[in-house]
């Protein structure tokens, strides 16, 4: 079975989220399982420069406002599985991450770059790209993808089925309805039955009601995005979808993600946790935190936006402070977030530290010298860090929403007593809320003894491989 994975980016080449981690690991898990597994990523530099024994295959021409674009074939540096580049320069070859400039704006033309994408995905299927291959199932990542099914169903010779999945319903792209004249989309499709949303164009939706399967990446966000509270006003979509929707919860490359590496100060391990201390201690050295303090060093790792609840985490540091506890921040995003957590991090030089970008050595070093990750989400389609975190015995606190409940137990007395507990969990998106259950936390680390080291390896032991994600994805290949 040949399958093509479309997607805007992929790990270690080029990552703004944790879209990029599950194409840097999910192609290799399904290869592992003996299906034919290709990518097809557009032109980034990143992209270009990572990319290995790249050739060009198919000369395309002047479409989609670019004068010169061409396919090529490369190998991906590290699982070394087939990738199709889309190398348009005009298009894909700028400074900025893949969907905006230096200055913070969306490229306004990114119907045009991500159109394109997902019109090359069409015409690899009907065999027009590449004389020597052809999937029989075309995969589409996320918004920057969408439109790959709609060009699909244009030619209904094609026996190619198609799969699109989302990664998170609220960025939906979304353009003026004028941007269809550059993409040669027929005008029945610009109907609410089609691509239109609120008189404008979204390739979400595109990919909503024109492929034949839709997954999202976590069991309770498949339910909770058929609601008009998480529904992102495409809820009634996917109700109407709700036969071919389903939700299949991410993976961990724990190869990647592993506290036995050299990534940290001192690897350790489920059955000798005393590198963790050493780990704790080097972070906070690293960011001039105080040793001494009796509360546990609280981590985030994330955007820092609204959406991941970090105006909630703002709002409750003090309750954080007052427990006498440490926070440690790695994430850029909202200026005014931004800026109240080094506001944070200047009047609490001991005790909160704040890096504002993204270093991936450093979410390591994060995950292994934490105590505690924070992820108060207000929605959160899956989530990664909290993955991340359970294997390196950082016990995640989190917002019982999407993907965080399908992954985290409760510390409470039911869960301690029946050995399934793995961090903490709350329920409302409130500073209340969140500041009783930092206190909660707090408590258990000065007072559980063996039982905190008891979660600790609990969390440890959660697999959360790709290996289960990957036969699920496989079953569904072969259903279609």
């Amino acid at each position: 079975m040949r399958i093509l994975h479309v997607a805007s980016e992929i790990f270690p080449l080029v990552k703004t989220g944790g879209l990029a981690d599950v194409l840097g690991s999910l192609p290799p898990a399904l290869a592992r399982r003996g299906l034919d597994v290709r990518v097809l990523l557009p032109g980034l530099p990143g992209v270009l420069d990572g990319i290995t024994e790249l050739r060009p295959v198919m000369r395309i021409g002047p479409v989609f406002g670019a004068a010169a674009v061409t396919l090529c074939l490369g190998r991906l540096p590290d699982s070394k599985l087939p990738a199709y580049v889309l190398d348009a320069p005009f298009l894909f070859r700028r400074d900025g991450n893949p969907y905006t400039g230096p200055d913070g704006h969306d490229w306004s033309d990114n119907h045009r770059r991500f159109g394109l994408l997902g019109w090359a995905a069409a015409h690899l299927a009907a065999g027009e790209l590449d004389p020597d291959w052809a999937p029989d199932v075309v995969h589409a990542h996320d918004w920057h993808a969408g439109l790959a099914p709609a060009y699909i169903v244009q030619n209904p010779g094609l026996k190619v089925t198609t799969v699109f999945t989302i990664h998170n319903l609220a960025f939906r792209g979304i353009f003026p309805m004028e941007c269809h004249y550059d993409l040669g989309l027929p005008m029945r499709k610009l109907t609410p039955h089609g691509i239109e949303f609120h008189g404008k164009i979204s390739f979400m939706k595109a990919g909503l009601v024109y492929s034949d399967k839709i997954t999202t990446v976590s069991p309770n966000y498949a339910r909770e995005i058929c609601t008009p509270e998480f529904g992102c006003g495409l809820d009634g979509v996917m109700r109407d979808r709700g036969a071919d929707l389903s939700g299949i919860l991410n993976g961990v490359d724990y190869a990647v993600w592993n506290p036995g590496d050299a990534k940290i100060a001192k690897p350790y391990s489920i059955d000798n946790l005393a590198g963790k201390k050493a780990c704790k201690r080097a972070l906070q050295l690293e960011f001039g935190l105080s040793t001494e303090a009796r509360g546990p060093l609280f981590a985030v790792v994330s955007r820092l936006t609204s959406q991941k609840g970090m105006d909630i985490l703002l709002a409750a540091l003090p309750e954080l402070l007052r427990e006498g506890a440490q926070l440690i921040v790695l994430g850029s995003g909202d200026g005014d977030l931004e800026a109240g957590f080094r506001y944070a991090a200047s009047v609490n030089p001991d005790n909160v530290a704040v890096y504002i970008g993204y270093d991936e050595s450093m979410s390591h070093r994060f995950m292994a010298g934490a105590d505690i990750l924070l992820v108060p989400s207000r929605f959160e389609p899956c989530g990664l860090t909290q993955l991340y975190a359970l294997r390196y015995g950082t016990l995640p606190l989190v917002r019982r929403v999407g993907g965080l409940a399908d992954t985290v137990v409760d510390v409470n007395d039911e869960n301690l007593a029946a050995d399934r507990a793995t961090g903490f969990v709350f329920e409302d998106a409130a500073r209340h809320a969140l500041g009783a259950r930092i206190h909660d936390a707090c408590e258990f680390y000065r007072y559980g003894g063996a039982a905190w080291t008891k979660v600790q390896q609990r969390a440890m032991r959660q697999d959360f491989s790709w290996d289960d994600s990957a036969a699920h994805y496989e079953q569904l290949y072969r259903s279609l």
